[in-house]
């Protein structure tokens, strides 16, 4: 059982399982458009990333790999910084790989857009992103190939997204409270 305050949460976006059905609905969709394609790499964005990445890759029907890059935009705070940070970079050359960018959330745009500027430099054979979550807002409008769910502008915990690394492990996305994370 997870202890965190449910008094924290402000309301359950997403249920495990709905969460779990498009997860599922996902990977059959990404199955199929790869089925012909080798070298399908997928690359998960850490940390938030890491509990969709491993449940899309396990209903991945179609032969891949997978690989990590840890990007930061948001420091200590609530509010992206605009200024994209790689802490982690791939371990191998992605040349003739067919990549899938796996995110958990499109905010802003801002370390997505990055991200496809970045791996499309590195001459794959192709690139495209799946998110489980795009807010209704975003700074940058960026391509997403396979997006689970759009959510409003709230800020989200659960499922791999946390607020100051509280709350990742929650399987289901739900609502923080705005004084949780704007106190006063």
């Amino acid at each position: 059982m997870l202890n965190y305050p449910a008094n924290d949460l402000e309301r359950i976006l997403l249920s495990e399982e709905e969460i779990k059905v498009r997860v599922e609905s996902l990977a059959k969709q990404i199955s199929k458009d790869y089925t012909d394609t080798p070298n399908l790499y997928l690359v998960g964005i850490l940390k938030g990333a890491f509990i969709f990445l491993a449940d899309l890759a396990r209903h991945i029907t179609v032969p891949h790999k997978v690989d990590f890059m840890a990007l930061s935009s948001y420091g200590a705070t609530t509010e992206s910084t605009g200024e994209v940070r790689i802490i982690l970079d791939l371990r191998q050359p992605v040349e003739r790989m067919h990549i899938l960018i796996v995110e958990d959330i499109i905010d802003t745009g801002n370390t997505v857009h990055y991200l496809q500027r970045l791996l499309k430099g590195r001459q794959p054979a192709s690139l495209k992103t799946c998110a489980l979550i795009k807010k209704q807002r975003n700074s940058i409008e960026v391509p997403v190939d396979y997006l689970g769910f759009t959510i409003p502008n709230v800020w989200v915990v659960g499922y791999g997204l946390d607020y100051a690394d509280t709350y990742r492990t929650l399987p289901y996305i739900a609502e923080l409270k705005k004084e949780i994370y704007q106190p006063r």
